[in-house]
């Protein structure tokens, strides 16, 4: 027995070892099939001290990929033979469907006992999709300073910086001395401390937020001097009703590692930390990809089957209508497509191309208006260069196209017509491209999830009404 122990610690022993190498996954980023192997033939066996060995090292991440790697039922099996072992905060990292399916089948008990050594803002990712019913019975099962916590940031708006923040922090009054911090801090239980910090926040008797100072600068100062000496009093803050996208943008834009969240009476309350500003931003571009593809932002690969037909169904829907407008400037030049056939293969490619080059100028408007660098105040400049842009492209398409299709069909009028009418669509596109976005932007509908329909609509309308409209009056075809 003791030689199968010894062998279980180095095996877990080299376990943590490769996991702090990097190498629990392969070449192709994918977690090594052979640990896999490994941890599921220890759950099939009820072996819960090979579990712990084999997952109990992991970090969070990793054990959120793992999680996901497993079928439905091994995810709750790994956990129960876990116990008090299993991080909760690998439920933060995978998405809301399998979060969910967990959770489900997770005691109220055991979801409390998991998120109380949780830090606020990862707790309340956990709590913040479960029913009311749910949400109640855990935290009351919680002590009785981290329930109203956890209340009280899930009482905030959806999106907000109240639910994004940690509320655990550290602070001190202006007449402390330097030294007096470091003791305080230093003699602190364990519980009373953030796991990691960067910073201590200022504060006066109502809890004001009055600067803050960073750990370097309270080391390099000498003990006897006072915290109002050293802090700086214009640190940037939020309010706690601050959309969560506009605090990653500030996070972006100073390069900062936290910023103290207040309410209304600038009492410190909370603070966000950079980890929990790149979720927020890599959510926010995530979402503007899905939506210019018309998908929904809530869309996961773990969705069903139906749930993910019935929301792409809407913008198919719209795309479908637009197309019949487009196809419907086919049918006024009917008599010109029945005399020669040449236009109707040739109208498709104006129609497409034009339709591509407005995608390139939408996505970059679509990002621009996304992370404010498109504004009022360089609007004028960002259009005209657009516009050239279409107007250069359209001139070298136009160009080869109209060598090709004048070769291809041997009239030198068509590719006369053709250049032109790619010339008119590509600048077309680029003004769409541009002034689309913008337009939904001052009418507070989204860009990125209106912007395409629009855009896909006038190249087509002006793609085939442009080309068919010069190839009727260059050859009398009216």
């Amino acid at each position: 027995m003791a030689d199968t122990e010894d062998d279980d610690q180095a095996s877990a022993s080299g376990l943590r070892d490769a996991d702090e190498s990097g190498s629990l996954y392969d070449s192709d980023g994918e977690i090594k099939s052979e640990f896999l192997d490994e941890l599921k033939a220890a759950i099939d066996s009820s072996d819960a001290s090979l579990v712990c060995a084999r997952a109990g090292s992991l970090h969070e991440a990793d054990l959120g990929a793992v999680l996901v790697a497993l079928d439905p039922d091994e995810r709750f099996r790994l956990i129960e033979l876990m116990g008090p072992e299993f991080d909760f905060a690998a439920l933060t990292e995978m998405d809301d469907n399998i979060r969910d399916e967990i959770l489900a089948e997770l005691p109220n008990r055991t979801v409390a006992e998991g998120v109380r050594d949780l830090e606020s803002d990862d707790a309340l990712t956990i709590l913040e999709d479960l029913d009311a019913e749910d949400q109640a019975e855990i935290l009351e099962a919680l002590p009785p300073v981290d329930r109203a916590q956890l209340q009280r940031s899930l009482d905030y708006p959806d999106h907000s910086a109240g639910r994004l923040m940690q509320t655990s922090f550290v602070t001190a009054p202006p007449f402390w001395t330097a030294g007096q911090a470091i003791d305080v801090m230093r003699d602190a239980e364990e519980e009373n401390l953030p796991d990691s910090f960067f910073e201590i926040f200022i504060v006066d008797p109502a809890h004001r937020l009055l600067g803050n100072i960073f750990l370097d600068t309270l080391l390099r100062a000498k003990s006897s001097t006072p915290l109002e000496d050293i802090m700086s009093v214009d640190r940037r803050r939020v309010e706690v009703t601050e959309d969560r996208q506009e605090v990653a943008l500030l996070f972006q834009r100073y390069n900062l590692v936290s910023i103290p969240v207040v309410d209304e009476g600038e009492r410190l309350v909370g603070v966000i930390t950079i980890d929990d500003a790149v979720d927020v931003i890599q959510e926010e571009a995530d979402a503007e990809v899905k939506a210019l593809g018309g998908v929904s932002e809530n869309e996961e690969l773990s969705d069903t089957v139906w749930w993910t037909a019935k929301s792409r169904f809407v913008w198919l829907f719209v795309n479908l209508i637009t197309a019949f407008i487009a196809s419907s400037v086919l049918g006024l030049f009917e008599g010109s497509l029945q005399k020669m056939v040449a236009l109707a293969v040739l109208a498709p490619i104006v129609a497409s191309q034009g339709g591509n080059a407005a995608t390139q100028t939408m996505t970059v408007a679509v990002r621009a208006l996304a992370t404010r660098e498109l504004s009022r105040l360089n609007a004028y400049r960002v259009i005209l260069r657009e516009v050239l842009v279409g107007a250069l492209n359209g001139a070298a398409f136009g160009a080869i196209t109209g060598l090709v299709a004048a070769f291809w069909f041997g009239l030198s009028g068509l590719g006369v017509v053709i250049a032109l009418a790619m010339l008119t669509n590509l600048i077309a596109g680029a003004l769409g491209g541009i002034l689309i976005p913008q337009a939904l932007d001052r009418l507070r509908i989204d860009p990125a999830v209106s912007s395409s329909a629009f855009v896909t609509t006038v190249t087509d309308v002006v793609g085939y009404g442009s080309f068919l409209g010069i190839a009727t009056l260059w050859f009398g075809l009216g």
